[in-house]
């Protein structure tokens, strides 16, 4: 298929870059992927190198144009999602990095957000952004480095340096430098992007003591080439970008959880939940985080609710590399499997804390339940069914803010191809499980952005064309789920209590 049928879609995750080539009927015609390392210079800083960034997005694009047969002027249109949060600034006469990129899972702000809720700044935070003071986010990221960074203060004041997350940077060397622009999902993570007005908050602003001129454009997050005229150069072959999306938003656009009450989790190295909650805003009383979802060019914002599970497969990477009980990530739905039960162990995985609905940065990893039987087969399967036991402490949070019972949940990511983990999300939840047969949600998600952006493909065809792949649905009683659940409560309680 030639004559611009085909969309790229920009990936760049937290630990590898990809690009994957969508043709017209959003199969993939050709992928590239190139790792990229992380730093940790402290103990709970987490760094990325701009430049490496950037460069292994750029060799994916080669890949994945190469292993689809078509060149760029193949393109319709480029769609570009990201890790959210991660936050750089660059200069933007050279274009330089003026330091590294502090990525989204970095604490070294930590003792800052504590001071802002000490300091009562908390309810003004939630109300204009939707979310809670927590390091996770960009605002005290770009203020720790215009502290820290030398001379960074005054070239931010003088408006000789960008801040951008992942997406500003990616589109800033796409296009020569002649763009400095984000998207409106990616802005509403930054704790500095007003969801209700759509622009900075200059209040949020001096909290922070943030120079406007450094900020980025806000864009929607799909656009006609008409209304932005912004132009990837790819190796001289000119390419409209029509589609920005965060990671999580690009994921739930993917999943086409289109409609209010729809929900998608994704199973990576934490779980990301989002439902759909239309033209409101949905400030949550169980401490998840009111998010814009997407705005589709003039049209009216679409928010979501988000909760965060801050380990998810990262616990079956520790059984991995911390315990050494597997050798392989995918090892461990065999292992859980040569026991019937958990044998009563269960496995607190708070590594770095508790993330939604607790929000406790305090809080470590606890096994409790152990006794002299207990094998490293109960634990690899205490470890999965902690994946699902957090998920759902997310979902009933939902669903109780929004007051729309979840019908299913549209699942992706590694752990969605665990049939043990998936199984055990259905039972909890009492709803189906359903994981799509396009993996690439994320990816797709961009693509379709971008696609509608041109008018290459619509929304009523991203919801049409939506195919479900395995399906699981529950089989445990509601009561057998409920105590279940209280015992994970119960677990969770005692990890808290030991700090």
């Amino acid at each position: 298929m030639s004559g611009h049928r085909y969309v790229l879609a920009i990936d760049q995750g937290t630990t590898s870059s990809r690009a994957i080539v969508f043709d017209q009927t959003r199969a993939i015609a050709g992928l590239g992927q190139r790792e990229h390392p992380q730093a940790y210079p402290h103990p709970g800083w987490v760094e990325h190198d701009p430049a490496l960034i950037w460069a292994t997005q750029r060799a994916t694009i080669t890949e994945a144009l190469a292993e689809a047969r078509i060149t760029a002027r193949d393109l319709a249109a480029i769609g570009i999602t990201n890790q959210r949060e991660t936050t750089l600034v660059w200069d933007r006469h050279s274009g330089q990095p003026a330091g590294p990129a502090i990525v989204w899972q970095d604490r070294r702000t930590a003792e800052r957000c504590a001071a802002l809720l000490a300091a009562g700044r908390g309810p003004l935070i939630s109300a204009r952004t939707g979310l809670l003071p927590d390091s996770y986010f960009s605002a005290t990221k770009l203020e720790w480095l215009l502290q820290h960074v030398p001379g960074a203060r005054a070239r931010a004041a003088r408006g000789d340096l960008a801040f951008g997350t992942i997406d500003s940077w990616l589109i800033w060397n796409l296009t020569g430098g002649r763009a400095h622009v984000t998207d409106i999902s990616n802005a509403s993570r930054t704790m500095l992007f007003n969801i209700h007005t759509g622009d900075w908050d200059d209040e949020l602003l001096a909290l922070f003591d943030i120079p406007r001129s450094c900020l980025p454009r806000v864009l929607p997050c799909s656009f006609s080439p008409a209304d932005e005229k912004l132009v990837a150069d790819l190796d001289g072959t000119p390419v409209p970008i029509t589609g920005i999306a965060g990671d999580q938003q690009a994921a739930l656009f993917g999943q086409a959880c289109l409609n209010p009450g729809m929900a998608k989790n994704t199973y990576g190295t934490g779980c990301f939940l989002l439902m759909n909650t239309g033209s409101a805003v949905m400030q949550s009383a169980h401490h998840l985080l009111a998010t814009v979802a997407w705005r589709l060019g003039s049209g009216v914002t679409q928010y979501a609710l988000e909760g965060s599970v801050f380990v998810g497969g990262a616990a079956v990477q520790w059984l991995r590399d911390g315990l050494g009980v597997i050798a392989d990530s995918g090892d461990v739905e065999a292992l859980a499997l040569t026991v019937p039960d958990c044998d009563g162990v269960h496995f607190v995985p708070a590594f770095t804390g508790l993330g939604a609905p607790y929000w406790d940065p305090q809080t470590r990893g606890a096994l409790v339940g152990l006794t002299r039987g207990t094998t490293a087969a109960h634990i690899a399967r205490a470890a999965l069914e902690a994946i699902a036991f957090q998920s759902t402490d997310v979902l009933n949070a939902m669903q109780a803010d929004s007051g729309h019972g979840v019908r299913e949940l549209r699942v992706d990511g590694g752990g969605s191809r665990n049939a043990l983990l998936m199984q055990f999300q259905a039972d909890l939840l009492g709803a189906p499980v359903v994981c799509a047969q396009q993996t690439e949600s994320t990816a797709l998600g961009a693509a379709a952005l971008a696609a509608v952006g041109v008018g290459l493909w619509s929304q009523v065809q991203v919801a049409a064309d939506w195919q479900a792949g395995p399906t699981y649905l529950p089989h445990m009683s509601r009561d057998a789920a409920a105590s279940k659940l209280q015992r994970w409560a119960l677990a969770v309680a005692s990890a808290r209590s030991f700090q």
